[in-house]
């Protein structure tokens, strides 16, 4: 048991969770979509290394099906028999993409701190108590596990990379080297990112753009424990990107416009050269194939600057029609153990809680 080294002095939460007196202290919440294989080891870890390791914290988690095709939540049922006051389930009716389900099990949540964490058992469990150490012992509302490194292919490594190398660039520039999924973070937080709906969300985005001071704790993000193949492709990834250079930042609009500048003035100088040259009597570059090589290369430029504004508009479009981020097509949420509410001395040391802003 880790009773001594996580604080049991509860900090500010104004949930309407609290205000009903069903909150827990921690909610963890777990996206899953195609994880039927690796959902019992994750719940046992979890169990084990959170959940028993914080008593007498009280605590919950939070299973969302994002349109699993396989028996996720045939599994996910079977677990919540077994700990009926610790697995509450949502099922969303189609897969609506893992920050959506991630969203949907924060505002289906009770806990005064939230963690979201992967459901295939590359994220390290006992790294929620440092977390919970870190939001009552520390103050931070908005603690972060990055990848320091990961057992995976030179593919998904290097594309890592380069991902997050632009985004720090462009978007981002504390965006940690190594992205992150694995996060948790206080009531507060989760007001601020509500407060700003979106509906292409770039998850790690919505954090950091609070600007709430993270703590920053690094580990090794281990394969997949189980046999299923990731679903996490290279079209998903693409978007993923996109989502994360457009909803944060202009650069893109910027660099048409420079574009549009070096192509005008391109075209001026060519213009003053085949003038030049006119008067003179001669005829620079004669035959067809320049003149194809100008237009093609014009018009692809124009093409992919179209394409630029597209994404934007498209963005734009989606904001304006105002659709559910995501449908919830069943809950399954037994009541979670619930903690005593805060005395009058608890509240008195709320004060002395340092916070990091």
């Amino acid at each position: 048991m880790l009773n001594s080294k996580v604080s049991l002095r509860r900090p500010p939460a104004e949930s309407a969770a609290e205000s009903e007196g069903a909150w827990v202290d921690l909610s963890i919440v777990v996206p899953v979509y195609y994880n039927a294989g690796e959902l019992a080891g994750t719940m046992a870890a979890l169990k084990r290394e959170v959940c028993d390791a914080i008593l007498p914290l009280t605590s919950e988690i939070v299973f969302v099906d994002d349109g699993s095709g396989d028996a996720s939540f045939d599994v996910l049922r079977s677990l919540q028999r077994q700990h009926p006051h610790l697995v509450r389930i949502v099922k969303l009716t189609r897969n609506f993409g893992q920050a959506n389900a991630t969203r949907a099990g924060f505002e289906h949540a009770c806990g005064e701190f939230l963690v979201a964490i992967s459901a295939d058992g590359q994220d390290p469990p006992s790294l929620i108590v440092e977390m919970l150490k870190a939001h009552r012992e520390e103050g931070y509302e908005l603690v972060i596990g990055h990848r320091a490194g990961r057992d995976e292919s030179l593919y998904r490594r290097l594309t890592s990379r380069i991902f997050y190398s632009l985004i720090r660039k462009l978007s981002f520039p504390n965006m940690p080297e190594g992205g992150f999924d694995f996060v948790g973070f206080s009531r507060r937080v989760l007001q601020a990112v509500e407060q700003a709906p979106e509906a292409a969300p770039f998850f790690q985005g919505q954090f950091l753009w609070t600007g709430y001071a993270p703590k920053l704790l690094p580990y090794h993000r281990k394969a997949r424990a189980g046999a299923s193949p990731s679903r996490w492709t290279f079209r998903k990834k693409l978007t993923f990107f996109i989502d994360g250079i457009v909803s944060y930042s202009d650069a893109p609009l910027r660099v048409m416009s420079l574009t549009g500048i070096v192509c005008a003035l391109l075209g001026i100088a060519y213009a003053c050269v085949v003038f030049v040259a006119r008067l003179r009597g001669d005829y620079p570059f004669p035959g067809w194939a320049p003149l194809m090589i100008v237009i093609l290369v014009i018009g692809g430029v124009q093409m992919l600057m179209l394409g630029v504004l597209g994404e934007y508009l498209w963005r734009a479009l989606a904001e304006v029609r105002g659709r559910p981020r995501y449908i919830v097509e069943r809950t399954l949420l037994s009541p979670p153990s619930t903690a005593p509410r805060a005395d009058a001395a608890a509240v008195e040391l709320r004060s002395e809680r340092p916070t990091h802003e």
